[in-house]
Formats: structure tokens, C-alpha cells, sequence
């Protein structure tokens, strides 16, 4: 899973700089126009006025902002990453018999449940893959036809999805992994168009952004409920009468989109500062008539409109407040800035991308075989299927309740703690996971799902925040939405694992376990150790600056005086 939030929502198109210096990076840049759209401006021309037109918070009633926030909470929590719950709807799915008839013809090279057991995670792989690489075209389709476009998209992948999950049987192709693609892709279009809310209220933006991350985390628990209302009925609700009643949910978004949701975005602080800030167009005096003395007069009216309504969601000493709090965590960072002055293909051929890069298809994989494979890994290593069912029904509930608790955790470390810090903690994390991932103990099965719950969280946003922080806003989009794509087309690896797991090792968990171990903590300790030696090097640098400052002032003749 990725979609998480990144330290700040206003990824800016910034006006460009030939200056390769770190303290006159984009930072200081006036922000242009919010962009969602990974794609690099000269590849992509932005959308013209025409197009798309986004609105300032003050222009909207406050109650319609509040009803807005709520139904995008709402609506993420069934929709935004249900396909997560895999694991919990992974059983229901195999005890009605799924992929029986393809796997059930004799001669294949695997037994009939390995060969099921492949069909199933390969239908999750697809949808992990996809969830990840959506993210390159949602943010071009928001960006040119807004957050209502996007919403109504997602409603209906969901919908199609449902109906090939429910008539899987009935079509002439694999209706479970399409059907599971499409809810993959209905996610991020559903989840992707809401984060623009957090400018609804400026002041609680950060607040507005961890109840849509919450929701996201939190929706993999659906198919949780499904499966326990399904084992509560016997068997008789089965999973094609829960994708019907699911069809509710894409209704239910059409209908709040086409009612109440924007279908522009909402303005950023920057944008709104920007139009107070541009100079008034003026005429010669002799040039002005009765028509351009309106317009001028409207263009004054516009402006105080503008500072009035910034006034009213923001507050006059806010944005100085936010400003001084932004830089002090830039400070502690030690990396802030250390890429933002160059070009999104220099990012990308630099270290610095090609380690955090190699880092997320490890770290991603680890997490989504993990994820598919938890019970069927637990079966092999304790020979229990009941104690395996156990331990993948307590990570069903522990996913989401994992997702939520950490949220203000993570923002405090991410805040308060150097980059070197918080990359090293994400591979001890990871390290310390996979040990007690191989170890035979049912304290270390438990203690590593809860590791694994809390850890998840955090990477994905570790990862985002590490971005902005390194290479700056200007090309957020391309690079992180680089990193994310290369990683989900990684996942296919999974598929491999799965036949390393089954096949080749005969049904034993530890070698996959081990090689993930070992391949995760060498790419995390160059990470770390390439991090830290340039962070010594910039501290270095940035000190013999200030002497020579201080040296240069000192000898000026007029301290002689």
C-alpha cells in the first residue's frame, strides 16, 4: 500500500531557477499553481482557465466545507483501499471455490490448493501493482478536469469491479482478477481526488489529512466484516450477494459527487497569496474610460475579497506561525533542500533517488508477500492450521487499528527527528520484522504483526516525506510518482516468491523470508550510510560558509573604526 500523505499537500509547478546553490533552491520561489500531475510541465501543458477553475475556501459556506470533509471521510473509508483487506477475504474466496476449475485438471507441475493459492495472490499482486501505478494518470486527470471527474471515474471502477467479482463464473475471462483490478483502481481515483479538501479549512488541513489517511488505513477492514458476517451465516452470504450489496457504495459517491462535492479544487494558501501579491493593472491616466475604471475598481474589489476570506479560514498570524514551524523542521531534517535546485532527470540519475528507490520495491514487496502469503507462512512454520488462522485473523483486525493509531506518531517523528534518524529506525523496523518473521514462536508472530501494522504506516510516509524533503515540490510528482510506479511493477516479483515458497522450497517460508531479509538491510544500510555521509558534508560545508561570513565581516575596515 502507498497512497499516503506527504509532509505537504501543495505540490507547486514552480517558476525555474538556473541557480545551483541550496539556499536558493524553489523554496524561495513564489508557488504557482497546485498540481497533483506527476508529469513534468513541459510534457504536459497545464490546464488553461477554461478548463479548470479552483475555488478559495471563503467562496464556499462553511457547513457545505464540514459536509464536504465528512463524505470524502466517509466514502474513503468503504472504498479508498479495500483491496488491502486481501488477506481477510483470501479464505472466503477459497472455500467457495475459487479457481478450483482451472487448478483441478490433472498434470499441472504444483498440487491443486499450491496452484489455488498462486491464482489468489497473483489476483492481489495485479491489484497492488495497479493501485500504484494509478497514481500516474489520476494526478494528470485532477489536475485538468478536477476532483469531480475523478470521483465519479473511481465510482465507477467500483462498479464494474463488483459486478465481475459477483458474476466472476458467468464471463469468459478471469472475473476475479479484473474484478479486483478495477476495485484496485476505484481506490486511489476515489482516495487521490479528496485530498485537495485539506484547503477547505487551511488552519486543520493536517487534521483533515490524517482522517483521510485514517479512512484509507481503515477500509481494509470491510472485507474483515464481509468474512465474519460470512462465517456467521454459514456460507449462505456469499461473496457474489456481498459485491451487490457493495454497488450501494459507487451510487452513494455518484450521487455526493453530482450533489454536494466540488468539482473544482479548492485554492492553496500560496494561490490565494499570489493574487494579493500580483500588481494591479494599470493605464495611463489619460487612457482610462468609464469601462477600464470598472474593471480596475472590480480587480481592487476582488483582491480585498480575497484577503478578507484569507483572514477568515486562516487567521493573520497563522501563516508566520506555520512558516517559522516549517523551516525549524527543514532545519532538523539535515537534507531539506540538498536536490531542489535541479532538474527532475538529475534527481533521478542521482544517488539519492537510485537508493530510496531500490529501498521501496524492497521494503514494498516484503510488505504485500507478507500480506498475501501471512496464514499460508504460518500454517509452514508452526504445522497448525489453527494457530495460523488465528494469527491472520488478529492481523485482519490489527491491519486498520494499526493504520489509525500510528497516524500522529508518525508526525511527530517525521517532525522532530533528522532524516537519518528516521531512515535508520525504518530498517531496523524492517530487519527487526523479518527476524521474528522466521522465528517458530507464537510471541513472535504476534509481536511481528504488530511491528508489521505499525511499521507499514510509517514507511509509506517516511518514504513521501523523504521526497519533498530531498527533492523538492517542483518535481514531487514525477519523482515520487516515479519511485511509486517502478515499485508496483516490481511487485510482479511476487509471483516468483510465491514459486520459490511452494516449489522450490517445498512449502518453507524461511529462505523466501531470509533472501528478503538479507536483500532489505544491505540496500538499507547504503541508504543510511550514504545519507549520513552527506549529511556530514553539508553540515561541513554550511560551517565553513558561516567562518568565512564571519571572517569577511570582521575584516571589513570599517570595524577598524
Amino acid at each position: 500500500m502507498s497512497l499516503h500523505r506527504v509532509a505537504s499537500l501543495e505540490t507547486f509547478a514552480i517558476l525555474p531557477t538556473d541557480q545551483r546553490s541550496r539556499r536558493s533552491s524553489d523554496a524561495s520561489a513564489r508557488a504557482r499553481k497546485l498540481t497533483f500531475n506527476p508529469l513534468p510541465q513541459e510534457w504536459d501543458p497545464p490546464a488553461t482557465l477554461d478548463t479548470l477553475h479552483a475555488v478559495g475556501a471563503f467562496e464556499v459556506p462553511r457547513w457545505k466545507r464540514m459536509l464536504q470533509v465528512a463524505a470524502a471521510v466517509v466514502y474513503c473509508l468503504f472504498a479508498a483501499g479495500i483491496v488491502f483487506g486481501y488477506a481477510a477475504i483470501k479464505p472466503v474466496l477459497k472455500s467457495e471455490g475459487a479457481y478450483r476449475d482451472v487448478c483441478s485438471a490433472p498434470g499441472g507441475i504444483v498440487s491443486e490448493d499450491t496452484c489455488v493459492e498462486i491464482h489468489l495472490n497473483l489476483m492481489f499482486t495485479v491489484a497492488a501493482v495497479a493501485t500504484n501505478v494509478a497514481a500516474l494518470p489520476i494526478g494528470a486527470i485532477l489536475d485538468h478536469y478536477g476532483p469531480r471527474v475523478c470521483g465519479l471515474l473511481g465510482s465507477l471502477f467500483l462498479a464494474v469491479g463488483s459486478l465481475l467479482m459477483a458474476f466472476e463464473s458467468r464471463v469468459p475471462f478471469d472475473g476475479l482478477l479484473f474484478g479486483y483490478l478495477f476495485l484496485a483502481l476505484g481506490g486511489p481515483f476515489t482516495y487521490i481526488s479528496s485530498f485537495q479538501l485539506s484547503n477547505a479549512f487551511p488552519k486543520n488541513s493536517g487534521l483533515i489529512l490524517a482522517l483521510l489517511t485514517g479512512a484509507f488505513d481503515a477500509s481494509s477492514a470491510l472485507f474483515l466484516v464481509y468474512r465474519i458476517i460470512f462465517q456467521k451465516s454459514g456460507g449462505s452470504f456469499g461473496h457474489r450477494r456481498f459485491f451487490l450489496a457493495y454497488l450501494i457504495v459507487p451510487v452513494v459517491i455518484v450521487i455526493l459527487q453530482l450533489t454536494l462535492m466540488p468539482a473544482q479544487s479548492y485554492k492553496t494558501v500560496g494561490e490565494m497569496v499570489e493574487e494579493i501579491e500580483e500588481p494591479l493593472s494599470e493605464d495611463p491616466y489619460d487612457q482610462v474610460d468609464e469601462e477600464t475604471a470598472l474593471l480596475q475598481e472590480e480587480e481592487r474589489q476582488h483582491r480585498a475579497d480575497v484577503i478578507e476570506g484569507l483572514q477568515t479560514v486562516l487567521g493573520s498570524a497563522k501563516a508566520d506561525k506555520q512558516a517559522k514551524k516549517e523551516e525549524r523542521k527543514n532545519e532538523i531534517s539535515g537534507v531539506w533542500g540538498v536536490m531542489h535546485p535541479y532538474t527532475a532527470w538529475e534527481q533521478i540519475k542521482s544517488p539519492w533517488f537510485i537508493l530510496i528507490c531500490a529501498f521501496t520495491v524492497m521494503q514494498m514487496t516484503r510488505i504485500n508477500y507478507f500480506v498475501a502469503t501471512i496464514r499460508a507462512q504460518y500454517e509452514a512454520i508452526f504445522g497448525s492450521i489453527e494457530k495460523a488462522t488465528e494469527i491472520n485473523e488478529f492481523f485482519d483486525l490489527a491491519l486498520p487499528i494499526g493504520g489509525i493509531i500510528s497516524i500522529p506518531f508518525i508526525g511527530g517523528i517525521l517532525d522532530h527527528t533528522s532524516t537519518v534518524t528516521v531512515l535508520t529506525s525504518l530498517v531496523a523496523c524492517a530487519a527487526t520484522i523479518g527476524v521474528l518473521g522466521i522465528v517458530p514462536n507464537e510471541w513472535a508472530a504476534y509481536a511481528g504483526v504488530c511491528l508489521f501494522v505499525l511499521y507499514r504506516p510509517f514507511y509509506y510516509t517516511a518514504v513521501s516525506d523523504y521526497s519533498a524533503k530531498v527533492f523538492g515540490f517542483r518535481t514531487f510528482g514525477t519523482v515520487y510518482g516515479t519511485i511509486i510506479c517502478l515499485s508496483g511493477i516490481f511487485n510482479f516479483s511476487q509471483s516468483g516468491l510465491d514459486f520459490l515458497f511452494h516449489k522450490t522450497f517445498h512449502g518453507d517460508p524461511v529462505p523466501v523470508n531470509l533472501i528478503l531479509l538479507s536483500l532489505g538491510l544491505a540496500i538499507g544500510i547504503a541508504l543510511v550510510g550514504f545519507v549520513a555521509f552527506k549529511v556530514r558534508v553539508i553540515k561541513r560545508k554550511m560551517l565553513e560558509e558561516e567562518a568565512t561570513n564571519a571572517f569577511g565581516a570582521f575584516s571589513d575596515p570599517r570595524w577598524n573604526h
